[in-house]
């Protein structure tokens, strides 16, 4: 257990990032159910909903409450590409415009070329 956080705490701490996160999944489930959209038009609307949140500050406090559960998904890519972007603009004015979303987005976009060249080496496809 975390040194200075009881166990109350940490219950409490996990339930926000589960009910948080699961309102997100439950959200983009709802939508593939009850609506024409494709997962990927969801996923792009989850990214660009997360960007226009982050951009307007309203984004962070959510995460600062709800930890993974409102940074794992994908509004909180997002909200970090935003977070970029105006943390380069601020640093180096138009430059960081172009720069901050790859500074930002850097490991989350590592990571995943790396596990999919992973699965695509140990694993073979197949016609359904």
């Amino acid at each position: 257990m975390k040194e200075g956080k009881s166990e109350l705490e940490l219950i409490s701490t996990y339930l926000k990032c589960f009910l948080v996160g699961g309102l997100l999944c439950a959200a983009g489930q709802i939508l593939i159910d009850r609506t024409g959209l494709t997962p990927a038009r969801i996923l792009t609307g989850y990214v660009v909903t997360g960007v226009v949140l982050g951009a307007l500050g309203v984004y962070q406090p959510l995460a600062d409450w709800a930890g993974a559960g409102a940074t794992i998904p994908l509004t909180g890519f997002g909200s970090a590409l935003a977070r970029g972007v105006r943390e380069a603009v601020a640093e180096k004015q138009w430059l960081g415009v172009f720069t901050g979303g790859f500074t930002a987005g850097a490991a989350g976009i590592c990571a995943a070329l790396i596990f999919g060249c992973l699965a695509a080496l140990l694993f073979r496809s197949r016609e359904k």
